[in-house]
């Protein structure tokens, strides 16, 4: 005689889901090997070459330009007195440099003056700053216009003479000194590049007080 199988045997016990056990945690894209986001590396501002090489050919060009109009209209006539003599204008050509100094030095001064060109060209492709961009544009405006003068005018090439033709507070630069645009660039852009300087602006648009409290 046969038994059949009770209907409890065939029914299996449910089985009883294990719990989840959580595994090593995987490193966020972007982070370090303790899980930490790095920060992402601060925006540099934008190259300024093109403010200098701006700034340089319009100073240049005024400066040409109102030494051809001086040279053409008040060369060998008497001083002219504008501003309520707070300027006088008349022609001198300097064989110097900068408000007559360094006469009978043309071709060094000459020299000197290519050699500044080439280093702000040189170190203009790594300003981002826009005082520098200023400072320095106005620097080379400066040496290019009284390069100019030493290159193309009499009495021949590095010897020629500078025209200068802006006499403050009194004539033949009694008062202070007989200069041109140029000479003002280049004071003007300096003293900028100076004080920049002292204010902690770095001429790549970063602050050197802001490196030494970093570090």
């Amino acid at each position: 005689m046969s038994t059949e199988p009770s209907p409890e045997s065939d029914v299996s016990e449910p089985a009883v889901p294990e719990p989840d056990v959580p595994g090593p945690a995987e490193p966020r894209p972007g982070g370090d090997a303790g899980g930490a986001e790095a920060a992402p590396a601060p925006s540099l501002p934008k190259r300024r070459i093109g403010l200098v090489f701006a700034v340089a050919v319009l100073i240049w060009v005024i400066d040409l330009v109102t030494k051809n109009l001086v040279a053409a209209n008040l060369e060998g006539k008497e001083p002219v007195r504008i501003l309520g003599g707070l300027i006088y204008l008349q022609v001198i050509r300097n064989p110097g440099a900068a408000f007559s100094m360094a006469t009978g030095m043309t071709w060094v001064l000459a020299l000197i003056a290519a050699a500044v060109v080439v280093a702000i060209v040189w170190l203009a492709r790594r300003l981002r700053s826009v005082g520098w961009a200023i400072g320095l544009g106005l620097v080379l405006a400066g040496a290019l216009g009284n390069l100019t003068d030493r290159l193309f005018r009499a009495p021949g090439p590095l010897h020629g003479h500078v025209i200068d033709f802006i006499s403050a507070f009194a004539p033949n630069g009694q008062g202070f000194a007989i200069f041109n645009i140029a000479d003002s660039a280049i004071c003007v852009g300096g003293a900028l590049i100076v004080l920049l300087s002292l204010l902690g602006k770095d001429y790549d648009g970063t602050s050197t007080r802001a490196k030494k409290d970093a570090k």
